[in-house]
């Protein structure tokens, strides 16, 4: 929680409990919400309701505190979900805040912190890239950018995905030759780079053009991600034309081909969305208990995408409740549109757009679309919430019949929620490193994937086995202090291990010394031809040994966990090498930062002439004082 959250809310310090059982008791739970009525005010706020535990089962805004925790009380009225809370609440935790704008937009924050069973959660919260016109250098560069906007200049988004930023990027090379290199890169360059010779760039950086000529290409490049591209395009023709009356025919020539890009990207929006201006469009679509929701994304008349959503724990909610928490917890990082479309009105519309608009600093209405270009905007979107919806169903009816298959083919007592894949990866030891990846019914859990620089020795002798103990020992025991009685969701219903009977043995020793005896483990190993037939040969703990038919769907299925786990650790190990390559031997020595270590190896040379080197050459080298050059020397003379 940032400061100036701080300011605005006001939390109680003392927490009102009563201690139980982690059994569900309806009358402790409303005993224990009666307890804190009793000191609640007329005021608006947030609410965190507790398990036994301390962990947090609902977050709950209010305009009036007394007034709305004073329903759980009242067992009759509450839907089951809500009774099911109830049995389990032991203790609450109330912040006050200023009205009940500022009380939706703290709920949203501890939602996304605490990730409540109870409420309805946006599962896909990953930040969104965005288009960063940079205005603190003479000649601006123009990128892809993620997370928190530290940087000065313009943000263009949000995008919908990584493709269609990069998309629109390589519109904005074409059309108005923007550098995208860092400023390091740029300072150093003596002739252009390859993306001068292909068009992409005005190659400001060895003078190609001048700072008012690149100024009016990003005046132009800011207009057209504005919405103004019909402005940019008259603006191109009639350069053009000049150009060609001035007989300046290859100057016309690099205008049409600019030309063409524009009316290229013109051409290949999927949706028509001009006249819209700066829109988000949101449908909802709703089947068999499944809720999901598209977006569409419209700046300036243009569409920079969409997506789907599939919020959870949405049963038994009401769609209208689903759309209001989705939407706060949405824009919980992303800037809101000046006009946000809904194809539903919501009872709590109004305060969603004063809390949003108080938070982005200008005003957002929040409308549900009866006519013209915009009605037909959301019938699009509403066709594609449904057609989403339907293939997430086909989907996971799918995964669900491969997870009874994979519990058959491996004797589960029922389909496993949670499913670990581990390898690990190095070059002759060198640079090793494990990792596990996680994969449920929903598909694989990216957040929860989990790298291991293996820190022992085994590493130096090449051990494969070695390497997979430490991993294991490392994940396991670090579960059994965490989460000893199994019960968070992070305990695996089946492991897998890329490797035959020496890997499946050597984790299983780990997990036998560690008491832990009810994990499944199965090895996954290349077969008799490498594998280059699709026959793994999976190895079970009690010595069985099996392959599957080529055309078996539950192979493909198994063979895609395998292949994720190859690709996550592979990455990672590539990185780890990456920089080990650029590190230097001054790293290791404490207390030597980038200043002292540059004028080191300038003086010396290498690295290896630094540790050699007496006291007396160190203390001479320039800007080493005599205390530093004493600690290199004790650093690498101790022994």
């Amino acid at each position: 929680m940032s400061e100036k959250t701080v300011d605005r809310f006001n939390e109680e310090k003392s927490t009102f409990s009563i201690r139980g059982a982690d059994t569900p008791d309806l009358a402790v739970g409303v005993a224990a919400i009666r307890n804190v009525l009793a000191t609640l005010p007329l005021r608006a706020g947030v609410y965190r309701m507790q398990d036994a535990r301390g962990d947090v089962l609902y977050v709950g805004k209010a305009r009036a505190l007394k007034n709305r925790v004073a329903n759980y009380t009242q067992v009759d009225r509450l839907p089951k979900r809500l009774q099911r809370m109830v049995s389990l609440t032991r203790s609450m935790t109330i912040v006050t805040t200023n009205n009940e704008a500022e009380a939706l937009l703290l709920e949203a924050q501890l939602i996304k912190h605490y990730r409540p069973a109870y409420n309805v959660l946006l599962r896909d919260d990953k930040s969104f890239p965005f288009i960063l016109l940079r205005s603190d250098h003479d000649f601006p560069r123009v990128q892809k950018h993620r997370g928190a906007r530290r940087a000065v200049g313009n943000y263009y988004g949000p995008f919908a995905s990584a493709g269609s930023v990069n998309n629109t990027l390589n519109a904005l090379q074409k059309l108005f030759l923007l550098r995208s290199c860092t400023d390091s890169f740029f300072k150093t360059r003596d002739r252009p780079c390859l993306l001068y010779q292909i068009k992409r760039c005005s190659a400001p950086c060895v003078g190609r053009i001048d700072a008012a000529g690149y100024g009016e290409l990003v005046a132009d490049a800011k207009s057209f991600l504005g919405g103004k591209s019909t402005q940019v395009q008259a603006k191109l023709g009639a350069q053009m034309q000049a150009a060609a009356e001035n007989m300046d025919f290859e100057l016309a020539a690099v205008l049409r081909d600019r030309l063409k890009a524009l009316t290229f990207i013109q051409g290949t929006q999927a949706i028509n969305a001009e006249g819209v201006g700066d829109a988000d469009i949101f449908a909802l679509a709703c089947k068999d208990g499944v809720i999901g929701i598209q977006a569409f994304f419209i700046r300036g008349g243009q569409n920079w995408g969409h997506r789907s959503f599939f919020p959870a724990h949405t049963t038994d909610v009401p769609e209208d409740e689903v759309m209001t928490s989705f939407l706060t917890q949405f824009y919980e990082e992303v800037p809101p549109a000046k006009s946000i479309l809904l194809d539903r009105d919501l009872a709590e519309g109004p305060l969603l757009s004063e809390a949003l608009g108080e938070r982005a600093g200008y005003r957002v209405s929040i409308a549900v679309p009866q006519r013209g270009d915009r009605r037909r905007l959301m019938d699009q979107a509403k066709r594609n919430a449904v057609e989403a919806l339907e293939r997430r169903l086909a989907e996971s009816t799918t995964q669900a019949k491969l997870l009874r298959e994979v519990a058959e083919l491996f004797d589960l007592p029922e389909p496993p929620d949670r499913i670990e894949i581990y390898d690990n990866s190095h070059i002759q030891g060198s640079n090793a490193l494990g990792a596990m990846v996680v994969a449920g019914p929903e598909g694989f859990r990216k957040g929860q994937y989990r790298k291991f620089n293996i820190k022992g020795n085994e590493a130096a002798t090449n051990d494969d086995f070695a390497m997979m103990r430490e991993v294991f020992r490392r994940r396991f025991a670090r579960q059994l202090e965490e989460a000893p009685d199994r019960d968070d969701g992070t305990w695996p219903d089946l492991v897998l291990i890329d490797g035959g009977r020496g890997q499946l043995n050597a984790a299983k020793a780990v997990l036998e010394d560690l008491g832990i005896e009810d994990v499944c483990l199965v090895g996954v190993a290349k077969g008799p031809h490498h594998g280059r037939d699709g026959r793994e040969v999976f190895h079970m703990m009690d010595g069985r040994e099996f392959q599957l038919p080529v055309n078996a769907p539950v192979l493909f299925y198994l063979q895609r966990l395998r292949d994720e786990v190859h690709r996550f650790v592979i990455g990672a190990h590539r990185e780890k090498r990456a920089k080990a390559m650029g590190a230097s031997p001054l790293d290791e020595v404490p207390g030597i930062g980038p200043a002292r270590k540059k004028a080191l190896l300038m003086h010396f040379g290498t690295g290896r002439a630094v540790r050699n080197a007496s006291l007396e050459d160190l203390k001479r080298a320039p800007g080493v004082s005599a205390g530093v050059a004493q600690q290199v020397y004790d650093f690498y003379h101790a022994r």
